[in-house]
């Protein structure tokens, strides 16, 4: 309550005091500066001391038509990027300083994008992103307040595009390796007469892909209508992602790489002849429905206000084929067919999810000579259905169509409230003070797959403190330190399994204490940022390997651990046609006291147990201590320019206990990008673009997982699957543009 009582109190002053200000002065409102109201709230600014990146519209018109977000932000400090079927297309996912999906908060227009339950974003589900984004910016570690789940390790902030004040339309056309072909067309009435103005853009892209059922049909519909008059914008957007895709998150071992690193064995199967084959719809289908609805209002120059609705709709299902399994596995009595008993089928198996996720928010901005003061509250409800049926059996006796073997269903409320202020208390000292109150409450109910019953309900209440302060010693070199708290709570997956176990009661909520300290030196040729980061974890949720009598997987808090490190990023333009750009970022990431299990079988493979091996310290799995990018850009004539670029990723492993045996090793990767721009007619533009990625066609894998067991004779067992990343491959674009 003492918490409650000083962010309320805060809250308050933060909303009151600016209407202490004159209001005298007066100007007109530009519509860009309407259409950022909303997102600039939960965005870091030139005086906040966090350390961030940004790309806007003229990276994001270069990037490859086939990179996914994860991968058009891979040459950013700190981040690794991989896909699972190989190439561009298809699933995808980042790591930023070492942090996974789950712990990265991603935003479009200040709204949410994780799931609330798993907290992931699956990027696949919302393809050809890049095609109607303004821009995107990246805060490493705590970063400034946002939406939805904490975050542990960056925040990804995109919007959506500013309203243009021409008419326009757009039509992108690509092709590229492995079947592939990239199709955006788009048009923009620009802002009219009556203050109105409606964009839409629609886009569809296809793939084989590199790895075996990498397939991809991906397709993306944007719309939007907006309002602009004097001092005030409305605006109602509509975004649906559908995705259907090969299943490609099995993964192979290395022996069966290095026979055939294209092999995926998802959907393999024998028939009664005992030959192999492949089940054609392993498969993987989602479909979402965003609609927006954004306010924004200028009371005078200086106070803004911004209110956003939001609704988005998501369904979709992941289709199996499952060889010998017993019937019992899904609720089924044994078939008893021309008086032969079958314990065990072949079955064809659809697991679904349908989801609903509602979300209000409102800010208030006031910007005066020497302070800038953001107030905002958000609320948000997450509804979410998790269900599996059969389709087919291979022994069937008037089995029930469309056996329904499991339903379970996850509730979550989430409020925060967050009052921000950047003050002048000196010239060129700006102090900087983020007080953020969420609450959470998180319910599960109904049955999982394997019929044990989820039943849990819980609430949290994070109170999330961060202060720091930016010095501007001339126009060109700024300096910032900063100290942040973030909490986090677990997600589905983790609740579900200490369920499971009988351990729910033992799971904590995640803290993180990011100290950053950096520089910024900025000039017309030449530009460096650096920077110190101090990540310390309490309680960091993390798998042990241990599991419980029922033998079911336990995440553990883990009391101690940490990521350190030091980021460096530069550009150099020594002349008007060339231009040099380089990141490094160097870290140490360590669990202390570290505990890891093993199941112990006996050499007929019955389960006796579980072992354990004691770390005083050891490394933080999928954190490379290395990761550097450099870039060349020539402009060798008018409106063309040469890029050649070249990303390391030093070795990462795959679990908690630095075993190089089930490392990922380091590798270097560079790509060639090609393109010129043609003037056709006036306004009408052609670009070619021509994209060569993995151009060294080096053959490496960047992701993977691994399960160690071991034997009462002393020998070990290893699983695992890792993702072969595709050599050379070439992709094609050209853009019409009138």
């Amino acid at each position: 309550m003492k918490k409650l009582s000083l962010f309320c109190g805060v809250f308050l002053i933060s909303i009151l005091y600016p209407f202490k200000e004159s209001f005298s002065q007066k100007k007109d409102v530009e519509s860009t500066k309407l259409d950022s109201v909303v997102v600039d709230a939960y965005r870091a600014g030139k005086n906040t001391p966090v350390t961030h990146s940004f790309y806007g519209k003229k990276e994001l018109l270069k990037s490859s038509p086939v990179q996914s977000v994860p991968m058009l932000l891979s040459f950013m400090p700190s981040i690794v990027s991989s896909t699972e079927g190989g190439s561009g297309l298809g699933n995808s996912m980042l790591r930023i300083r070492g942090s996974e999906g789950t712990r990265i908060n991603v935003t479009l227009n200040g709204i949410a994008l994780n799931d609330g339950e798993s907290q992931q974003v699956f990027w696949v589900n919302i393809p050809a992103f890049q095609s109607f984004l303004q821009d995107i910016q990246v805060m490493r570690g705590v970063g400034t307040s946002v939406n939805g789940s904490g975050a542990f390790g960056a925040s990804i902030n995109m919007r959506t595009l500013f309203t243009s004040p021409e008419p326009y339309g757009l039509a992108e056309f690509g092709a590229g390796s492995y079947n592939t072909f990239l199709t955006t067309v788009g048009a923009g009435s620009g802002k009219m007469d009556n203050g109105l103005s409606f964009d839409i853009r629609f886009s569809r892209n296809s793939s084989d892909g590199y790895i075996r059922n990498a397939k991809s049909d991906l397709k993306s519909l944007y719309a939007s209508a907006g309002w602009h008059k004097g001092s005030s914008a409305l605006r109602l957007n509509y975004i649906m992602g559908d995705q259907a895709s090969g299943i490609t998150w099995e993964g192979v071992s290395r022996e069966q790489a290095q026979e055939d690193r294209r092999f995926n064995p998802a959907g393999l199967y024998y028939d009664q002849g005992g030959n192999v084959r492949y089940y054609d719809n392993e498969t993987d289908n989602y479909t979402q429905h965003h609609i927006q609805l954004h306010f924004s209002h200028y009371f005078n120059p200086s106070l803004a206000l911004g209110t956003t609705l939001h609704f988005t709709k998501g369904d979709g299902y992941y289709q199996n084929y499952k060889a010998s399994k017993k019937f019992t596995d899904y609720g089924l009595a044994e078939q008893v067919i021309d008086n032969i008993t079958y314990n065990k089928s072949d079955f064809i198996i659809r697991q679904a999810m349908d989801n609903n996720y509602t979300a209000v928010n409102s800010t208030l901005t006031y910007t005066g000579n020497k302070i800038k003061s953001t107030t905002g509250a958000t609320i948000s409800y997450y509804d979410g259905d998790h269900f599996g049926k059969v389709l087919w059996s291979m022994y069937n006796q008037n089995l029930p169509d469309e056996h329904q073997w499991y339903m379970n269903r996850g509730i979550k409320w989430d409020f925060s409230g967050f009052t921000k202020v950047e003050y002048e208390i000196i010239p060129k000292t700006i102090a900087f003070a983020d007080l953020q109150y969420r609450h959470i409450g998180f319910d599960l109910s109904g049955m999982d797959k394997d019929f044990v019953s989820l039943v849990w309900d819980n609430d949290y209440d994070f109170f999330n403190p961060k202060f720091g302060l930016t010095f501007n010693s001339s126009n060109s070199a700024q300096f910032y330190g900063s100290v942040a708290i973030g909490r986090k709570e677990p997600g589905r997956s983790d609740v579900k399994e200490s369920i499971k176990a009988g351990k729910a009661s033992d799971i904590k909520p995640e803290k993180l204490t990011d100290y950053e300290l950096g520089v910024r030196f900025m000039k017309k040729r030449f530009q460096v940022e650096a920077n110190i980061y101090l990540m310390e974890y309490k309680d960091q949720l993390v798998p042990t390997g241990k599991i419980s009598e029922t033998g079911y997987v336990i995440k553990e808090n883990v009391k101690d651990s940490y990521r350190r490190g030091v980021e460096i990023s530069s550009k150099w333009v020594p002349y008007e046609f060339i231009s040099l750009d380089a990141n490094l970022a160097l870290s140490t990431n360590k669990i202390l006291d570290y505990t890891q299990y093993y199941d112990l079988y006996d050499i007929d493979w019955s389960f006796v147990g579980q072992v354990s091996e004691y770390f005083k310290e050891t490394n933080i799995s999928f954190s490379p201590s290395t990761v550097g990018m450099a870039a060349l850009t020539l402009f060798p004539v008018k409106d063309g320019y040469i890029r050649l670029s070249g990303k390391f990723v030093g070795k990462q492993y795959m679990d908690n206990t630095s075993d190089e045996t089930t490392s990922i090793p380091s590798y270097f990767t560079a790509s060639l990008n090609l393109g010129k721009t043609f003037e056709l007619k006036k306004d009408r533009m052609m670009d070619l673009s021509l994209f060569v990625d993995n151009m060294t066609n080096h053959m490496y894998f960047s992701n993977g997982w691994t399960y160690k067991a071991r034997f009462t004779d002393g020998t070990n067992y290893l699983e695992e699957g890792i993702y072969p990343q595709a050599g050379i491959n070439i992709t094609f674009k050209v853009s019409m543009r009138f």
